[in-house]
């Protein structure tokens, strides 16, 4: 007999299984609901490729790939042209190596001491402010960096500071995304079990070395994510880069110096009065394939790493 059935426990007596005979309405309609979810972003996906891939073959028929790959002078809108890509693919490169140095350690830090250090009111009371980081907006951070940050740095450093640079833009880049990192990174600590801790504990364990030793390496797949994520994010970042970065497009790694990302062009040529057939327009998508390239790349990298240290408690 199936547990799906009505059972008979005793001469008279009618007994129903805890299984259920028809599905429940509601069950079925949340069903739909997350599969229409799931089609609509593997939908978006395909809909951004579809949209990048025709006028970026378009740009590769007119400029060799050589040329776009190999060349160090990006002036698309110039005459005589340059699509070196190098200039752009080096700025975004650089402010998001600025980024993460600023928002990992700061990030883990807090996620750390909201895991093991603080007290459950003390956790409620500082994560949603933490969070309030992640939902100002980034226009807002640009301006910042320009108008606080910037001055600061040229204050405080012994060499010229450029009103635009990407070590501005970098840091406050890094203060953005140090919610991302830090919330993230506390959800994967506080999934740690509790036996892990009172068995370290048991041995004698300090709480600094059950923190370090203990609950950052059982927690570390999380961890990655959670720096992958605010990675991708930096690198994605437009707003802050357009403002406080400069939109001049050099080939260097001094971050004192005004720069343009690859999104910084995006929104610059993206804002202007292109024709919609030239090739000028279609270096906006060259451009843009390229930097879903690389942020689909982190994600694969993301995927695998999490894979690598998942760590598996029953």
């Amino acid at each position: 007999m199936t547990t799906n059935s009505v059972s008979n426990t005793a001469p008279g007596t009618v007994r129903r299984s805890l299984g259920r005979t028809r599905p429940r309405y509601g069950e079925r309609v949340i069903q739909v609901v997350l599969l229409a979810a799931a089609l609509v972003s593997v939908a978006t996906t395909v809909g951004i490729v579809v949209s990048l891939v025709p006028p970026t073959v378009e740009f590769f028929s007119q400029v060799s790939w050589r040329e776009f790959f190999g060349g160090t002078d990006w002036a698309p809108l110039f005459n005589p042209p340059g699509y070196g890509v190098w200039p752009l693919v080096t700025a975004t490169l650089l402010i998001t190596g600025i980024a993460i140095l600023v928002a990992v350690p700061l990030g883990l830090a807090s996620a750390i001491y909201l895991s093991e250090y603080a007290t459950p009111r003390t956790r409620t009371t500082f994560k949603p402010i933490l969070e309030i980081l992640a939902g100002i907006p980034t226009v807002v951070y640009g301006f910042f960096a320009l108008k606080f940050v910037t001055p600061q740095l040229q204050h405080l450093l012994p060499v010229n500071v450029d009103v635009f640079n990407a070590l501005a833009a970098g840091i406050v880049m890094g203060i953005m995304i140090i919610p991302t990192v830090a919330s993230l990174s506390e959800d994967a600590m506080a999934a740690v079990p509790q036996a892990l801790r009172h068995g370290a504990y048991a041995l004698g364990s300090t709480k600094r070395t059950v923190s370090l030793r203990v609950v950052v390496p059982a927690a570390l797949s999380g961890i990655v994510a959670a720096i992958v994520l605010g990675l991708s994010r930096a690198v994605g970042e437009t707003m802050i880069v357009a403002i406080a970065a400069g939109n001049q497009p050099n080939l260097t790694f001094n971050p004192l110096q005004a720069m343009q990302t690859m999104t910084g062009f995006i929104a610059s040529a993206g804002s202007g009065d292109l024709p919609t057939a030239s090739l000028h327009y279609k270096t906006i998508f060259a451009v843009g394939a390229l930097l879903f390239v690389m942020t689909f790349a982190m994600n694969f990298l993301s995927i695998r790493l999490v894979r690598r240290f998942r760590e598996v408690y029953e």
